[in-house]
């Protein structure tokens, strides 16, 4: 039998990229091409950026010039580098956090709905008492007490995101669990394990990867505000929060440079609503009207 190159399975993968690509309504292609830029500058900041993360290379609030193409911070660091390995450093721990997250929320979710029972009842009566809580409060509270280290920032969030994604997964599983095809699972012996990774995964996988995009927006959202209170990445580490905060003085002179990390963050987070969006509307199964 003769099988396909791996050349030609990529190639194919590739055009299929592009088909869906082109097919995509314009918000979402915007979305998609504003996400590349920033993953782009995020793998390849050390290339990308004209100076070191930390380098301290002139006097303080410099003006834009050809040196420093957005001046300099409140210490004399390049702003432009500054908003490269910021971008870089903020995504990849939302990112971090977010699949954390997701992976403690959607795995009790899915074991709450294929057992019931006590089981179900002890997840959700935890998850209710963490959503009582006001999350920036929660945050606070606990960062406060233990420290701002990066294992504690990582945690803390990523229980604060498993709550809701905990919801969605128990609800949605729910639904698969009553399905005939479960039952003949369970009736063949099959254990909890395969059931939700084989039966129930596949099923719900849509909504999760919507649900995906939305717990990192929150994530990328709750550390940038975080960072500008002083709790989130400490530093010298370079972050759009504490960027405007660093620099925010600046604004009463006129001077839009706080604003640039502030804009990134909210370009960002709609470019990646935009592709949620997108993805909710071809998981519906809703057909676009001309």
């Amino acid at each position: 039998m003769l099988q396909t190159p791996d050349c030609c399975t990529h190639a194919n993968s590739m055009l299929n990229f592009f088909k869906i690509f082109l097919d995509a309504p314009l918000s979402a292609k915007f979305g998609l091409l504003v996400i590349f830029i920033y993953a782009v500058f995020s793998i390849f900041a050390p290339l990308l950026a004209p100076y070191g993360e930390t380098e301290i290379l002139g006097a303080a609030y410099e003006l834009w010039s050809d040196k420093f193409l957005l001046g300099t911070d409140n210490i004399g660091r390049d702003m432009l580098s500054r908003l490269i390995y910021g971008g870089r450093n903020i995504i990849g721990l939302a990112l971090l956090i977010t699949f954390l997250g997701f992976s403690i929320g959607s795995i009790t979710g899915m074991i709450a709905a294929a057992l019931g029972g006590w089981v179900d009842q002890l997840f959700s009566r935890i998850t209710d008492v963490l959503m009582a809580i006001p999350a920036l409060i929660f945050a606070l509270l606990i960062l406060s007490v233990l420290g701002t280290s990066m294992p504690y920032l990582i945690g803390t969030i990523a229980i604060i995101d498993s709550t809701r994604v905990f919801r969605i997964a128990r609800a949605t599983a729910m639904n698969v669990a009553v399905m005939d095809y479960v039952e003949v699972a369970r009736l063949r012996g099959e254990k909890l394990g395969w059931v939700m990774l084989k039966e129930i995964l596949p099923n719900i996988t849509a909504p999760l990867l919507a649900e995906f995009g939305l717990r990192f927006c929150f994530v990328f959202l709750f550390i940038s505000a975080l960072s500008f209170l002083g709790l989130g990445i400490q530093p010298p580490t370079a972050d759009w929060g504490s960027m405007v905060r660093d620099n925010s003085t600046l604004i009463t002179y006129d001077d839009i440079t706080p604003l640039l990390p502030a804009g990134a963050i909210a370009l960002l987070t709609v470019a990646v609503n935009f592709v949620v969006d997108w993805m909710l509307h071809k998981s519906s199964g809703l057909k676009d009207v001309s």
